[in-house]
């Protein structure tokens, strides 16, 4: 199911193929763990610290479990750094590392973990209700364009969580041509008119070192647009330079125009911002948040390139399983007790982007990183696999 370390890093090839952090909850017991989980249920129910009365009332009918046992074993998970009591006659509430043994629990409790895009756990069960599956694919109805799918698994995933909904375009599919213009301006002058597969439509101004008619710049237009919609831009720049040198002697002149036009940045992929997507910023006001802690969180939200860095920094195209970071304090420290599970999205084997999920740790871990999955996999199913 991928890191669940609190600080982004390169990841090391490991067993299971994923770097995992040493956590001190590792050594736990039977006991333990079991104690653990149910007070992390109740605290994700009701938000509210967890008195040792509570989890007894869970156990009532297991041997060996008395109040007394379950006030030692509570002890012995907050000497261990997984529980902490806000003040002394308060129950308990999980910590940071305690929820990353909750999401690793999760992932073993299965022969493997899910895989973005998966439609079956590896015990055979489906990972989402049908209802659930039916209501995220209706969402999609009308999504046509990669720009589209990503807008809309914003929305879509902030309405299931709660939380903040966020798909990233990957730099990749920022920097693959759908059309591009060429207008004259004046003399030595041309306005090129660049529109990416993912929506970013970039203007420039050129210098050209000739004067170029209007009949030779839409000429030039339509050999790129026929010949190269679907390519990456820098692939492009590069084609046309081969083909100038290993076409006919007839199309020479066209191939020159198109190339000078290039060389002055007409495809100059570097100009394409990333594209982010972001809703369900109020999700995240908690009435009962320090309001000077939610104002630096939110902050910290409303920042798109801090979210990206964000993105960047746990997330890559060559990953396939959905990912689960407890702690984003590294980012801020008012983001402590938030979430980050998000997972790549594909098409024709190219990353297109990233969709993810950040929200309180109260979140409903499971059906998140089932919901995120499937929507991850979505991208395959509603969008046409470009031409090679």
């Amino acid at each position: 199911m991928g890191y669940f370390g609190q600080q982004p890093r390169p990841l090391r090839s490991v067993a299971g193929g994923v770097e995992r952090e040493t956590m001190p909850d590792a050594r736990l017991s039977p006991r333990e763990r079991l104690v653990l989980t149910a007070i992390i249920d109740l605290y994700i129910a009701t938000g509210e610290p967890v008195a040792s009365q509570a989890v007894a009332r869970m156990f009532a009918d297991r041997e060996g479990l008395s109040s007394a046992t379950l006030r030692n074993v509570m002890a012995s998970l907050g000497d261990a750094g997984l529980l902490e009591q806000p003040h002394t006659s308060a129950g308990r509430i999980p910590t940071a590392a305690a929820f990353r043994h909750y999401v690793e629990m999760l992932r073993t409790a299965r022969p493997a973990g899910l895989v973005a895009g998966g439609s079956m756990q590896a015990n055979g069960e489906m990972p989402l209700s049908e209802e659930r599956r039916g209501q995220i694919e209706e969402s999609y109805n009308g999504v046509a364009s990669t720009n589209e799918y990503l807008e809309r698994t914003s929305h879509v995933l902030a309405l299931i969580s709660s939380g903040l909904g966020v798909a990233l375009a990957s730099s990749n599919s920022s920097h693959v041509l759908e059309h591009i213009h060429f207008s004259r301006l004046s003399t030595g002058r041309v306005l090129a008119v660049v529109v990416t597969q993912s929506g970013a439509v970039i203007d420039r101004v050129l210098a050209i070192d000739r004067q170029m008619t209007t009949v030779e710049l839409e000429t030039a237009a339509r050999y790129l647009n026929e010949n190269f919609r679907g390519w990456q831009i820098d692939r492009v720049k590069a084609e046309v330079a081969r083909r100038i040198e290993v076409e006919r002697e007839a199309y020479r002149e066209l191939l020159t125009s198109v190339e000078e036009l290039c060389r002055k940045g007409a495809l100059a992929g570097d100009a394409v911002e990333p594209i982010i997507f972001v809703e369900g910023m109020a999700n995240l006001i908690s009435a009962g948040q320090d309001r000077e802690r939610l104002r630096q969180m939110l902050l910290a939200l409303e920042a798109k390139q801090q979210l990206i860095e964000i993105l960047n920094a746990y997330f890559d195209g060559k990953q396939q399983e959905v990912r689960v970071v407890v702690g984003l304090d590294h980012a801020s420290p008012a983001m402590q007790d938030l979430v980050l599970i998000g997972a790549p999205a594909r098409l024709g084997g190219a990353n297109l982007g990233t969709v993810a999920v950040i929200a309180s740790t109260r979140i409903q871990y499971q059906e998140m990183i089932q919901a995120v999955s499937y929507i991850a996999g979505l991208s395959e199913r509603i969008l046409d696999v470009p031409d090679a």
